[in-house]
């Protein structure tokens, strides 16, 4: 079954719930770890199929990478350090908005209001579109004029007719090796051109991870149509609550998975001391740095141990001003979109997040991958002195309007090790069957678990695969 089948089935399953019957006619008990919206959309439909299900998570708080910040800041404000933005054309995740009856608004990625400050200077979006040459980047003959973005668009087009016709498979088979930039360098691009794309398209930190990650994203339209939950993405975190909230055992971190041939037992501490709990079946939709360190009484199989130790997850780093006033709009005519620099800060996001206080959220810095391990090497207070500098190139009126600041380095998260997982080339067809496939009683899920890595429908995805397979075994 190809992947969109599939999530036509598990939109189904949001809508209809699992089937009643239960197998044998009699309760599994599942134990879940982990309560992001792996584990939350995996309980929720287990529980209404009549399973017996305890979710152990070692936080005080449901989301797991859906983190809603709401201090330091004044009330009615807020910042999204995880997840900010949802693609329209992901089924399953909206399905679930739907369910919920959640508000959502339009999330702008493009807006040529917006700025591109580049080696000191800055102009317009607006500007760069009409003439790239004003960034003055060293392209080739053929390339002059000419935006990467479009040259992009251009390269990727055969590819998604190609899997549009045909499906995925050669695809794969032909490119999983390749990074971006050798993808780039096979269509000829010149050096100038590889550095505009990185710079404007926020891809210059990640540019050797695999060409399959990014092409998955912009040949899926995932960027075009988006929209965020009004109040806070946590409002979809919490919607699972009056079902799930009482099977939820807070700060119980997981030491070690033992099995049998007949249940499954998670040892796991607390505060208090260590505990054990049995179940017929667990999931585990903890990311793979967490596994890591978690004690396998059973080893899995040599293929489920190399893609946790080999999965690559990447780093990222996210920075937030509070500002008096709300100056990108008010002096500027910036409503939405984001600004790009070469700057240390890299990518700046004008949010409407409490609008209606008057004061703003600036995400002052949204950086991966060194970039962003470059941030998490500095303490918190120097990381906001350092991005209000940066800032202050691009709007000097930081210096005035500043209040409040806030950052969150995904990859010194200890319950995360990583902002998500990213292929590096040829990842795919070494390790994906690995990372999904069950040992024994245990079933895996997470962002990771799943194709759509970074994004909620991965975790929806994989959380609703391993409750299916729970329910039908």
């Amino acid at each position: 079954m190809t992947s969109e089948n599939l999530i036509v089935e598990y939109v189904d399953v949001v809508k209809q719930g699992l089937a009643k019957k239960i197998k044998n006619g009699k309760p599994k008990k599942v134990i879940i770890v982990g309560a992001g919206l792996t584990g939350l959309a995996a309980a929720h439909e287990l529980i209404q199929a009549g399973h017996e299900v305890q979710i152990l998570e070692a936080q005080h708080r449901v989301g797991g990478r859906i983190y809603t910040l709401r201090d330091p800041f004044a009330q009615g404000l807020y910042a999204e350090a995880g997840a900010m933005r949802i693609p329209r054309a992901h089924a399953l995740t909206m399905a679930y908005i739907e369910k919920f009856g959640l508000q959502t608004v339009d999330f702008m990625m493009g807006n040529p209001q917006t700025y591109a400050h580049i080696g000191g200077v800055k102009h317009r979006m607006s500007e760069v579109q009409a003439d790239p040459s004003v960034l003055g980047f060293e392209t080739s003959a053929k390339e002059k004029g000419k935006l990467a973005g479009d040259l992009w668009d251009e390269a990727i087009r055969p590819l998604v007719k190609k899997v549009e016709k045909e499906g995925w498979d050669e695809v794969i088979s032909q490119y999983d090796q390749y990074s971006v930039r050798e993808f780039l360098e096979l269509q000829g691009w010149s050096e100038g051109m590889i550095e505009m794309f990185g710079l404007l398209n926020n891809q210059e930190s990640v540019m050797n991870s695999s060409f399959l990650e990014l092409f998955r994203e912009d040949g899926g339209n995932y960027y075009t149509n988006m929209c965020q939950i009004v109040g806070g993405m946590d409002n979809l975190s919490h919607a699972f609550l009056p079902v799930v909230g009482s099977h939820i055992r807070y700060g119980a971190k997981m030491i070690a998975i033992d099995q049998s041939p007949d249940e499954v037992t998670i040892h796991y501490h607390t505060r208090a001391g260590g505990f054990n709990i049995r179940g017929d079946y667990a999931i585990i939709t903890v990311p793979f740095p967490v596994l890591r360190h978690v004690e396998v009484l059973k080893p899995f199989s040599r293929a489920k141990q190399r893609a946790i130790r080999q999965l690559h997850y990447d780093a990222s780093a996210k920075i937030f001003f509070q500002t008096r006033r709300r100056f990108w709009e008010t002096d500027e005519g910036i409503y939405g979109g984001g600004t790009v620099t070469d700057l240390a800060i890299r990518n700046l996001f004008y949010t409407n997040y409490g609008k209606e206080t008057g004061r703003g959220i600036l995400l002052a810095s949204y950086t991966w991958s060194e970039d962003a391990q470059r941030w998490g090497s500095l303490a918190p207070h120097e990381r906001i002195e350092q991005a209000i500098e940066n800032v202050a190139a691009i709007h000097p009126q930081i210096n005035a309007e500043f209040e409040a600041g806030a950052s969150h380095m995904w990859h010194d998260d200890p319950f995360a090790g990583g902002a998500f997982a990213l292929f590096d080339p040829g990842q795919q067809i070494l390790l994906h069957e690995a990372i999904v496939a069950p040992e024994g009683r245990i079933h895996f899920a997470g962002e990771h678990a799943s194709l759509y890595h970074a994004w909620i429908q991965g975790a929806f995805e994989s959380g609703l695969r391993a409750a299916i397979a729970v329910h039908q075994a």
